[in-house]
């Protein structure tokens, strides 16, 4: 899977004019392998100990991009995962409004179909046109609340 989002994250800063660079092909495995979306801080200190500077400027690109969302956490720090464009994997978000941690959650399929017919229903009544949606639930994490 990593080799295929790879060609897909090529395509994509190819778009914008940029080459995807060694630093840039990291960043991507990282995220790759995350169960959730990470700071940058923890992308720095991650397996390939990534330079700072570097590791800032191209998430700032592979956001531009297309590659890369930018996630804000119950801590006003910034998140980074991939595209579900490029993973294929539709998922929400489970905030932490104490602690900032964030986990990712695949809501049910019947969830999903209300929040499609809720969604249309607002379309209807404004002309806004939704491309997508992103579910963030804020709360208290379970170690917060223990």
């Amino acid at each position: 899977m990593v080799d295929d989002v790879q060609t897909l994250v090529a395509a994509r800063l190819r778009r914008v004019g940029q080459r995807h660079t060694g630093g840039r092909r990291q960043l991507v495995e990282s995220l790759a392998r995350a169960e959730r979306p990470l700071t940058a801080a923890e992308l720095v200190g991650g397996d390939h100990r990534l330079p700072q500077s570097t590791t800032y400027r191209n998430l700032a690109l592979l956001e531009r991009a297309g590659v890369v969302h930018r996630v804000m956490g119950g801590d006003e720090l910034a998140r980074f995962e991939l595209a579900e464009e490029l993973t294929g994997r539709h998922h929400h978000h489970l905030v932490c409004v104490s602690c900032g941690s964030m986990e990712d959650f695949e809501a049910p399929g019947s969830v999903e179909r209300g929040l499609a017919a809720a969604f249309g229903q607002f379309q209807a009544g404004t002309g806004f046109r939704a491309h997508a949606h992103r579910l963030d639930l804020l709360g208290t994490c379970a170690k917060c609340a223990g």
